[in-house]
């Protein structure tokens, strides 16, 4: 593997953010009514505020792209198919969670994607730890962060039979 000179390390930073945030745009458009729909569920006594996911998916999303990058960077894309391969498909997955859950509105669905979600995430941050210890640590809080929302996601559709019946 030939080592990325500077204006390539920039470039791929750039992607690897644009990448990311593509995602989370394409996720975003599902949730433009999401916080009035949450406000609408009977929520669990441990649920966060709804302000709080716009801030706290900013960051983890920040945090995803920095991980990328640093494989890439270390590994190149041909050494780190398999991680990045991961990757790409749990931001897929990311992305559709919302559309199950605020548009489509189904919670078992949604559960059960986010289950799949979830062990992908775990996927990639052993492939991302095995090219870059940083990186693979820099996805742990997303790890936590979705099993935390796996948990929400089950409890709302327990709660909410009739909004997440689908």
């Amino acid at each position: 593997m030939s080592i990325p000179s500077h204006p390539q390390k920039i470039l791929g930073l750039i992607f690897s953010f644009t990448l990311v945030f593509v995602a989370a745009a394409l996720g975003g458009l599902a949730s433009a009514r999401a916080g009035s729909f949450f406000m609408e569920l009977n929520r669990p006594t441990w649920a966060p505020p709804a302000w709080l996911f716009g801030p706290a998916w900013t960051v983890l999303y920040i945090l995803m792209g920095i991980a990328s990058w640093l494989v890439w960077k270390q590994a190149g894309f041909a050494a780190a198919r398999t991680a990045l391969t991961f990757y790409g498909a749990q931001l897929v997955l990311n992305g559709i969670w919302t559309w199950l859950f605020f548009v489509m509105r189904s919670g078992s669905v949604a559960f059960v994607e986010i289950i799949v979600l979830w062990m992908l995430i775990l996927a990639t941050v052993i492939a991302f730890w095995r090219k870059s210890a940083v990186a693979g640590a820099l996805l742990i809080p997303y790890l936590m962060w979705v099993a935390f929302a796996t948990a929400l996601t089950f409890s709302l559709w327990q709660l909410n039979p009739l909004q997440l019946s689908h």
